[in-house]
This record gives C-alpha cells, sequence and structure tokens, in this order.
C-alpha cells in the first residue's frame, strides 16, 4: 500500500490565532472566509481570500487567523512522497543517456 495524498481540514473562529508548525511540505488553501497568514522567516504576511492556496515549507513555523466576524476553514493537503528507487533509477538513467548523446551542459 502506498499513499496517495491526505488533506487535513481545521476551522477557524472570529478573534482566534492558530499558531502551527509544519512536519511536512502541504499545500494551505483556504476555504470559507478569508484568512490571514504570518509565516516564520517571511518578512510578508498574506491575506488569502477563498480558493487561494500556499505552498508551505518543511518545520516551517506559521499564524493562521480568520476574517472578522467570520469563520474559516483551511485546507493542508499532502503531497504523496516519491518512491526513493524510482528517483534513483530516474537520475542513473539520465546520466547514462547524457554520457551517451551528450548533455549539452557546460560547466562553468
Amino acid at each position: 500500500m502506498r499513499e496517495i495524498s491526505t488533506s487535513i481540514i481545521f476551522e477557524i473562529a472570529d478573534g482566534e490565532v492558530v499558531p502551527m508548525r509544519i512536519g511536512r511540505s502541504v499545500k494551505l488553501t483556504v476555504q470559507g472566509a478569508a484568512v490571514w497568514a504570518t509565516r516564520s522567516n517571511d518578512t510578508e504576511d498574506y491575506w488569502l481570500a477563498p480558493g487561494d492556496t500556499l505552498k508551505l515549507r518543511e518545520r516551517e513555523r506559521l499564524w493562521l487567523s480568520a476574517e472578522t466576524g467570520q469563520r474559516a476553514q483551511v485546507v493542508f493537503t499532502l503531497a504523496p512522497r516519491c518512491d526513493q528507487r524510482a528517483i534513483g533509477w530516474l537520475a542513473r538513467r539520465i546520466e547514462r543517456l547524457s554520457r551517451r548523446f551528450g548533455s549539452g551542459w557546460r560547466t562553468v
């Protein structure tokens, strides 16, 4: 059995600030009402309307709050982990082909 994708939905109440720590790279999607997002190691804050998405990095910290007078839902979607054997096979195949036909890249 292998993981295809997983989604987790949280509801944010009016006036609530939700601190989160991201354990794995995910995509955040906003539903319901607009959400204010503050990220660690980022000088920007994000105002996300319903339907907007934000890609989050592994080990990132995040603070979320909903638009005043509204309840919002945020959906965190985990991307499936890549099969490391498949990645290794592909890397070896590309290396063999580049040796055979030339890569076209120059090293500076």
